[in-house]
């Protein structure tokens, strides 16, 4: 059994607890969901979870987090390195898995998306089918999002924080998760932001005042719509302590100016063109300037520059105020057939090369004969809906973000498709109204975020009654109940095929078909 650090079972014996600080020698028996190491401690099997580890290490580590029933570590030095274990390729955090062989890595994947559907799911007699290995296990992702810091002699740096409990920001040479010409964007970005003296915002805060993630407005007109969007939420006032201690927070540096808080590099992989958005607090930046300099260092590959200011207490670099400081607000790019335009908050696959072979999976699964009525839910910009819409009767597309849905809109008509209709809204309410609208569809594709789909999505798509449902996954610890639910109601768990979108990582991406019994 694959332990889950969400999951991770009480002991009935009596447990050796280590305190957060202490350092520990542990040995590392095998790789848990999240894809840290798991280890163990006295009589009582109190678990460790253990991150910069893998099985077969004997390690010194330093506990950051711990609950009643096992802790989390971080590995401070490798004592007896696992046989399996290989030298590291990047100086970075975020690709823990390097130290693995890549096809032990395939291996691993595999296994984990088996564990969690017969573990979790408790579901039996489907075929998993062989794992998809990426086309390039470096150099892979269309968007990185960097975080700014500063070092021990206070340099303004850019790149990613520690892992495992780290609040520091790791600096990068070369980030081997980017192209070459995504490297140069974030250099020429920094190069330009130390000369000007800015300085980094730091994300710690009082947990008081630790917020989610915020959302922008959109500026452009509203996509059709169905059902509403957003909770109500209280409003504490223009003239509480708390609204007081946020504008300080997230408010300019003391000479008035934006402090910086992220990066965001997107690259049309197929059309070689780069988007860059920087992401600061409120204050003053001369951003014509920087969009000048990264043109000189880019020169005909920058499609556009955008500037954030975000209010939130959050690392995020979603929501605040967005302007276009020089270019195109939309990123060009291509998937197989088609032309697309990307807008900077819009979800597109992180990994252009690998969406091509999992939209392949995905029709094949959908298996469609030109007749069906079709829905995908989270459609995005579309990317599905636009792929499957020429073996399709019609289709219909949810989404909650109007920007993407905007995207997916003009994406229809930029490639002649007419049979692809999309609207904004919140699944859980929209879904039933577009089925008093459009009928009940004939298959329900569904490609939701790592939180799977909410119990009430669930009893909508059961409601909706499709013959086939295509669920595309990137965490098989939230497919497994989902599907399992969907089992109960009378639909089949047919096959599973995993898709490494994220080599080097524990990321799992897959395909699951149900068919109704």
């Amino acid at each position: 059994m694959i332990p889950d650090p969400e999951t991770a079972p009480l002991s009935s014996e009596p447990l050796t607890r280590p305190q957060r600080g202490d350092e520990l020698e542990l040995q590392v028996e095998s790789l848990a969901f999240g894809g840290e190491g798991v280890a163990r401690l006295g009589d009582g099997g109190y678990v460790v979870f253990v991150a910069g580890a893998v099985p077969g290490d004997r390690v010194r580590a330093v506990v950051y987090k711990r609950k009643r029933s096992y802790a989390h570590a971080r590995t401070v030095e490798v004592l007896d390195p696992s046989p399996e274990r290989i030298p590291p390729m990047a100086d970075h955090p975020g690709v823990p898995w390097q130290v693995l062989p890549y096809e032990r890595q395939l291996q691993i994947k595999c296994a984990q998306v088996d564990d969690a559907l017969r573990r979790i799911g408790k579901l039996e007699g489907f075929e998993l089918e062989d794992i998809v290995p990426a086309i390039q296990p470096w150099r892979y992702r269309n968007k990185l999002e960097y975080s700014f810091g500063a070092s021990a002699d206070g340099e303004l740096v850019c790149g990613f924080h520690a892992s495992a409990g780290g609040s520091r920001v790791v600096p990068l040479e070369d980030c081997l998760l980017a192209s070459e010409r995504g490297n140069l964007a974030r250099e020429a970005a920094l190069r330009w932001c130390r000369a000007q003296g800015l300085t980094a915002w730091i994300r710690s805060a009082p947990r008081e005042l630790r917020g989610g993630r915020s959302r922008g407005g959109d500026d452009g007109e509203a996509p059709p719509s169905l059902g509403r969007d957003a909770p109500r939420r209280l409003d504490p006032g223009p003239h509480s302590s708390a609204d007081a201690a946020r504008r300080e927070r997230t408010g300019p540096a003391p000479d008035g100016r934006a402090r910086l808080r992220n990066l965001v590099v997107r690259e049309g992989r197929r059309t070689g063109l780069l988007q860059v958005r920087l992401v600061t607090t409120d204050g003053e930046l001369d951003a014509g300037e920087l969009a000048g300099a990264l043109s000189e260092a880019l020169g005909g590959s920058l499609s556009g520059v955008l500037w954030s200011r975000s209010r939130s207490l959050a690392e995020t670099t979603a929501g605040g105020d967005t302007e276009l400081v020089w270019g195109e607000a939309e990123l060009g790019e291509r998937l197989g057939e088609l032309d697309l335009r990307i807008s900077p908050e819009a979800f597109f696959q992180t990994n252009t090369e690998m969406a091509e072979p999992l939209y392949t999976i995905v029709g094949e699964y959908a298996a469609l004969e030109g007749w069906e009525r079709v829905y995908d839910l989270y459609s995005g910009i579309g990317t599905i809906a636009l792929t499957l819409a020429p073996r399709a009767g019609e289709l219909w597309g949810i989404e909650l973000v109007e920007e993407a849905v905007a995207d997916a809109i003009s994406g229809a008509r930029r490639n002649g498709i007419t049979k692809a209709h999309f609207f904004a809204g919140d699944t859980r309410l929209a879904l039933r109204a577009l089925v008093e609208r459009a009928g009940r569809p004939d298959v329900v594709v569904v490609d939701p975020p790592r939180a799977g789909l909410s119990k009430k999505v669930v009893h909508r798509i059961i409601d909706a009654s499709p013959r086939r449902i295509v669920y595309v996954s990137c965490n098989p610890t939230t497919l497994a109940p989902n599907a399992a639910e969907l089992v109960e109601a009378g639909w089949v768990l047919k096959k599973v095929r995993p898709v490494d979108m994220f080599p080097q990582t524990h990321h799992i991406e897959c395909v699951a078909l149900l068919e109704r019994a």
